[in-house]
């Protein structure tokens, strides 16, 4: 930043880049589940990357209208960008909760990762073994289900389970993907 310029003026530019890129990608101002498939080139997937996509596009459209706006989309990249480590852990938890009743099972954790797999194509272990190591590791009570709780102490106390998650999860390549203005069509 030059001199006179503010945290809040370099934040307003940069929001803005943003919106024209939004715009550009979407002129009807709301992204729908097909337009965010197109413009992250996920179309023709196998059905767990495909339900795997839906769900990150529905933890993203927050009023759950159907629809990415622009501030939720503003909210997304804030969080891949600069969101705190427990701001992502809730994000990540909300994203494997399938149910959505408030735990994490094993099923759930096998089904989200064998279908980040299939977008990646490829990993370093299988999906059981992933989440067995989750499980292994911060499933304190051994019920079988990680509840919020567990799963950001858990993980905020084991460095290697961190990097695990984060590596295996990470949506920067989704952030890059529309930050260069890639379409691909269908």
């Amino acid at each position: 930043m030059g001199a006179g310029e503010s945290a809040d003026d370099f934040a307003a530019v940069e929001n803005s880049q943003w919106y024209q890129k939004f715009m550009k990608q979407c002129p009807s101002g709301q992204l729908t589940l097909h337009e965010f498939k197109k413009i992250l080139g996920l179309h023709d997937m196998n059905p767990q990357a495909n339900m795997y996509i839906e769900r990150v596009f529905h933890v993203f459209d927050m009023n759950q209208d159907g629809f990415i706006d622009f501030l939720e989309f503003i909210a997304a990249i804030n969080l891949v960008i600069r969101g705190k480590i427990d701001q992502k852990l809730k994000w990540y938890f909300k994203l494997y909760d399938a149910d959505g009743n408030g735990c994490i099972d094993k099923k759930e954790l096998v089904s989200i990762f064998t279908a980040i797999q299939a977008i990646n194509g490829h990993t370093d272990m299988s999906a059981e073994e992933f989440t067995n190591i989750i499980f292994q590791k911060i499933d304190v009570n051994n019920d079988g289900e990680l509840t919020l709780e567990e799963f950001i102490t858990g993980v905020e106390r084991d460095e290697d389970l961190m990097d695990l998650i984060t590596k295996n999860f990470d949506l920067s390549n989704v952030l890059k993907v529309i930050q260069n203005g890639r379409r691909h069509s269908i």
